[in-house]
């Protein structure tokens, strides 16, 4: 199997390289090396690799900051999925992408199915869920992904800053009245190749029959407070810390450009029904998340 991966450097696209080396050929791609605000140049680039699978790890995600670079995100978040998923359906390959809970405003207070309407509150929510929308009109056999809180022991992620806020200051402030669910990168990087390692030989058709959007993210769900302690309960390293307690406060404590949903947690019954698997608990995953 050839596979295109583009965003290996992120947090998912690292750990999709590695799980996807069990599959096939994969030929992974990043920026500068792809300028992913010129879309253009994929269409030539799947030309050329001729994959069967593009896995699209991708996304403009700094949230607040696409506030000012309204037009950057929707190039990398809206225009540049669908001309993946054009190129994937001129190639008869599988597109997997992936999307956020961001499309969301927060204000159900119960789970969110596919079915559910969409209010982003965002520009990232908003250009996330055009990118949906690109794929599912010009795809063929594709897979979207809605995912939340996706963190990893690489780059910028959550873990790794209450990691840091933890080892310089002796009081944490930390929003509870976010609630989502924390989903490792490499679990989902892993539950995606085992999607793909299920079509077999004939996959195309296998997943042309199964095309649409899934909610896939880690099971249960959690307040960024209550996911900072057990950050720190499970830190392999807890004699560096310096923090003595931890303060919940309320999201408006700490202003930003973006407003955030406070309520996001996803519905993945469609995904668990459809592929017969599931992402572990959260807090299992966390723990061996940060054992390395």
């Amino acid at each position: 199997m050839r596979i295109l991966l583009l965003g290996n450097t992120g947090q998912l696209g690292y750990e999709a390289e590695r799980a996807l080396a069990c599959l096939g050929e994969v030929s992974a791609f990043d920026y500068p090396e792809i300028d992913f605000t010129r879309p253009e140049s994929l269409a030539s680039l799947v030309d050329r690799v001729q994959p069967q699978v593009i896995f699209n790890a991708v996304a403009y995600t700094a949230v607040d900051r696409a506030e000012l670079e309204l037009e950057k995100a929707r190039v990398v978040n809206a225009i540049t999925p669908g001309v993946l998923a054009e190129a994937a359906r001129k190639h008869s390959a599988v597109l997997v992408h992936f999307s956020t809970d961001y499309v969301f405003d927060g204000k159900k207070n119960a789970p969110y199915t596919e079915e559910d309407e969409t209010h982003p509150l965002n520009v990232y929510g908003q250009t996330k869920l055009e990118g949906e929308q690109a794929v599912a009109q010009a795809g063929d056999a594709f897979l979207t992904f809605r995912t939340t809180w996706v963190y990893s022991n690489r780059r910028d992620s959550f873990v790794n800053k209450v990691l840091q806020w933890s080892r310089k200051q002796t009081s944490l402030k930390v929003v509870d009245d976010q609630i989502s669910g924390p989903t490792w990168a490499r679990a989902l990087a892993e539950i995606t190749a085992l999607v793909l390692a299920r079509g077999g030989a004939e996959l195309t058709d296998w997943v042309r029959e199964r095309r649409g959007l899934y909610h896939l993210c880690g099971e249960g769900s959690t307040s960024r407070y209550e996911w900072a302690k057990e950050i720190l309960a499970n830190d392999l390293h807890a004699q560096e810390q310096l923090v003595q307690e931890i303060l919940p406060v309320k999201s408006d404590a700490f202003p930003t450009p973006a407003e955030r949903p406070l309520y996001s947690v996803l519905d993945c019954a469609k995904f668990k029904r459809t592929f017969d698997m599931q992402l572990p608990a959260w807090q299992k995953a966390l723990k061996w998340a940060m054992q390395g």
